[in-house]
């Protein structure tokens, strides 16, 4: 078969209409959106027609949404956005889990050195922060919280609809990392009380290099820019808007469509099952049956055999897997996720994660089921860890 690729958490391949939609803004239709000739207002006009689709898919206002390189950008203009503006007020206090993307933890990491707090919550074996514990750490002095939506390694989906509530009762700035979520599950700010949201193109099938930050406009006066220049993005986002990539991610988000979910669903629901009944599997995140977790994602332990190991396996036979974040596969330590769901450094080394998007087929997921236990009963044959 031709390669098989179940890393669509790490980005996902491009739609070719997607790639189609983007090619006249490379060389036709190629005007700086800020220039006031011909060229650059068709620019403008294709930037506020895609802000209007990227807005409209969570429930958002266009003048609420800021195009940035990408999560990355997104997550950190968020975060050290309003704690800039708002440590003049004496809020200097973070929350978030421990469980959050490493752009969210190295962020809240180097702003501790800069004299803020930070709050990391537990979370339980599923990946759940505890909402008790979440509203005893909320003081005077908390300028902001930030809780990842679906989990990029486990995909636990978080009640964000719950934990707006307490924030916006706090008068606390709430955001969410969505980038994982977004277009696979119900992302509605105004349902969901959110006053930041963090989104990304290339997990859509859109381009690489492109993502957006939903700013509630009620508290964009609470949040100074990141980037500044020449006032780009009602200035809180400096720099030429890149539009091809903006026009890409919009388009992705209007080819997305809920019947994807339901395929991919069907297609995790019967991997996930077959994978399960390999002796000493362990599922890892909660349960489909919760409906709790991501429509796309697989993480499971294979106990006795290293997750590394076994991904270079899958590879051999064509098979593109993930032991953890792409951003972090560089690292030999053990996920920070799995530890903070109570598995040990065996168990977090032992683990692979596999996710799915619309373009993988019931014949893919047969050549896997194939392949795989035959990979497991070899490595488990030569296992040090016996």
């Amino acid at each position: 078969m031709n390669k098989i690729y179940l890393d669509n958490a790490a980005t996902t391949p491009v739609d070719k209409k997607v790639v189609e939609a983007m090619l006249p803004y490379f060389s036709e239709k190629f005007g700086n959106a800020s220039s006031q000739h011909t060229l650059g207002l068709e620019a403008k006009r294709e930037l506020e027609r895609s802000r209007d689709i990227i807005a409209h898919s969570i429930n958002a206002k266009s003048d609420e949404i800021f195009f940035t390189s990408g999560g990355t950008e997104a997550n950190n203009f968020a975060i050290k956005g309003a704690i800039w503006k708002l440590k003049e007020q004496g809020k200097k206090h973070i929350i978030i889990s421990k469980i959050e993307h490493d752009c969210v933890l190295n962020s809240c990491k180097w702003l501790e050195k800069q004299g803020c707090r930070v709050t990391y919550l537990d979370v339980d074996g599923y990946g759940f922060i505890d909402l008790e514990q979440f509203k005893r750490e909320i003081t005077p002095e908390t300028a902001i919280v930030s809780i990842i939506h679906a989990n990029n390694e486990i995909g636990t989906i978080q009640n964000l609809e719950e934990i707006g509530k307490i924030c916006r009762e706090k008068n606390v700035l709430f955001h969410t990392d969505a980038c994982q979520s977004y277009t696979k599950t119900e992302l509605n700010v105004k349902k969901q009380n959110l006053d930041l949201v963090t989104l990304n193109a290339h997990k859509i099938h859109g381009p690489k290099g492109v993502g957006a930050l939903y700013i509630r406009r009620e508290i964009q006066n609470k949040i100074s820019p990141l980037m500044h220049g020449g006032g780009h993005e009602k200035g809180l986002r400096s720099g030429t808007e890149n539009i091809p990539g903006i026009v890409g991610f919009a388009k992705a988000v209007k080819l997305a469509d809920k019947k994807h979910i339901k395929h991919m669903e069907k297609l995790r629901d019967g991997l996930m099952r077959e994978i399960l009944k390999i002796p000493d599997t362990k599922l890892n995140g909660p349960s489909p049956e919760t409906r709790k977790r991501l429509c796309n994602n697989i993480n499971i332990s294979f106990m006795n055999i290293e997750g590394e190991a076994l991904g270079g396996y899958l590879d051999a036979y064509g098979i593109a897997s993930s032991t953890g974040s792409a951003c972090s596969s560089h690292s030999l330590e053990p996920s920070h996720v799995l530890k903070a769901i109570g598995l040990n450094d065996l168990e977090a080394n032992s683990s692979i994660r596999l996710s799915l998007s619309r373009d993988n087929t019931e014949e893919e997921i047969n050549h896997v089921l194939k392949v795989l236990p035959k990979i497991v009963g070899k490595l488990r044959k030569i296992s040090p860890f016996k």
